[in-house]
């Protein structure tokens, strides 16, 4: 099994044709153009892959795409995103069988649940599933956050491998770094505008979804981390924070989510790695001036 390390590991976007089915070739292109650039690792099935928006097939056949072309050479993460810990278990299930090398699930979400109940959920899909499970503290989607001391105790038991925290909260963060053991436990930050403060603080790897777009820029920053050289990781998270105003084009005639993710697959198709921009129903597309906005930021990156 491919072993996740660190690094920069893009939740993959999924790209769609026209009639919003799976475009493979675009998959296909955009998995390849990620390897190619030197990413240590793909997540499948994120946010920013519109998991809560595709069928169940989709999800897997997704997977099973992604899985194929990295075959074996970085890890293949796949989000077992749902509700409630029965339907979460199903889906941690049928990804294995589909070339996950480990799991990503959030706290159950819609069911009232209290968090002394999350123990219990994450323990229970690592029991059926021996695959390394990786906690999403994802607050503004699942609408609670992953408590420090649950986050801990579930490292600290062997039920949890690392968390991705895409809450904001550097401090949080912190405080899970400093209270876990980081030969056995990993923290990614799911920032796109402070991944230097993540890696400066300690954090393992980063998890960007505009890393779709620019992974370079990203593995740039991720090894001026390494080697401690923070003026240049400043530097160019400077840039990327530029780059991130990209999600603003829709304005407020749509959603901030709809905006950012019809940013990012315009900004695909700009670069030539997708086929089209389509996003899920019920997201609103971008129009040709919002378009004409994403080229910029783009040309202004330096990206085209």
């Amino acid at each position: 099994m491919t072993q996740l390390d660190g690094g920069v590991v893009p939740p993959v976007c999924t790209p769609l044709t026209p009639e919003r089915e799976l475009d493979v070739p675009s998959l296909e292109r955009l998995t390849a153009f990620l390897i190619e650039a030197g990413v240590h690792g793909l997540f499948v099935t994120g946010s920013t892959g519109e998991v809560a928006y595709l069928p169940d097939d989709v999800r897997y056949r997704a997977l099973e795409v992604v899985a194929g072309v990295a075959a074996g050479q970085v890890p293949v993460l796949a989000g077992i995103i749902d509700t409630t810990t029965p339907r979460v278990v199903e889906h941690a299930k049928a990804v294995k069988a589909f070339g996950a090398d480990a799991l990503v699930a959030t706290a159950p979400f819609y069911a009232p649940t209290h968090p002394s109940e999350f123990g219990g959920h994450f323990r229970a899909i690592r029991a059926a599933v021996d695959l390394p499970l990786i906690a999403y503290d994802i607050p503004a989607s699942v609408g609670s956050k992953l408590p420090t001391d649950v986050v801990v105790e579930l490292a600290e038991d062997g039920t949890l491998a690392a968390l991705k925290d895409s809450s904001g909260d550097l401090d949080g963060l912190r405080a899970v770094l400093e209270r876990t053991d980081p030969t056995r436990f990993q923290c990614y930050s799911g920032s796109e505008t402070l991944a230097d403060l993540g890696l400066f603080i300690g954090a393992h790897g980063l998890v960007p979804g505009i890393a779709n777009v620019d992974p370079h820029g990203y593995l740039r920053l991720y090894e001026a981390a390494r080697r401690e050289d923070w003026d240049a990781a400043r530097a160019e998270q400077s840039r990327l924070r530029r780059l991130f105003e990209v999600i603003r084009v829709g304005g407020t005639r749509m959603g901030r989510y709809s905006s950012a993710i019809g940013a990012f697959k315009e900004g695909l198709k700009c670069r030539g790695v997708i086929a089209n921009a389509t996003t899920s129903q019920p997201m609103i597309p971008l129009d040709d001036t919002e378009r004409a906005a994403v080229r910029q930021h783009l040309d202004e990156a330096g990206l085209l």
